[in-house]
């Protein structure tokens, strides 16, 4: 007999307690209720679409153009916010930049940029050292010439 009791107590040590049942009541009726109303308007749409089916197949020569012409519309008109407020953000952060405030990013444009004046300044040495040597060499003639 002890081990029965021993088993009951163990089983009640590890079962839910009552603040975890009653989560688990709520999603079930959550869930349940989500799915009910899932199943409603499924069947609201399908019906919807078996009677309003021929009406619209009637009149597609109308709409076809029309969606066209407001996705067409909506898209240039999502895609001008678009470059705007690319514009404005590049905007401030050049401003933030050439008042010093070290935007984000700055650092590798600074890095960047002393990376393009070395190679400028090696590319005019190297041109100082060999510009003269070409110059001076005799220019051959053309094949046909």
């Amino acid at each position: 007999m002890p081990d029965h009791q021993s088993l009951l107590r163990r089983l009640q040590d590890h079962g839910p307690n009552s603040t975890q049942l009653v989560g688990f009541l709520t999603l079930v009726v959550s869930g349940g209720i989500l799915l009910l109303l899932t199943g409603v308007t499924l069947t609201g749409t399908i019906t919807a679409l078996i009677f309003l089916a021929p009406i619209l197949l009637l009149t597609s020569p109308i709409w076809v153009p029309v969606v066209f012409v407001i996705f067409v519309a909506v898209a240039g008109f999502l895609s001008f916010c678009g470059v705007g407020v690319a514009a404005v953000a590049g905007a401030t952060w050049m401003y933030k930049y050439f008042s010093g405030r070290h935007p984000v990013g700055s650092d590798r444009v600074d890095y960047a940029r002393s990376r393009i004046l070395d190679t400028a300044s090696r590319v005019k040495d190297y041109a100082g050292e060999y510009g003269g040597y070409l110059q001076s060499r005799p220019k051959d003639a053309a094949p046909g010439a």
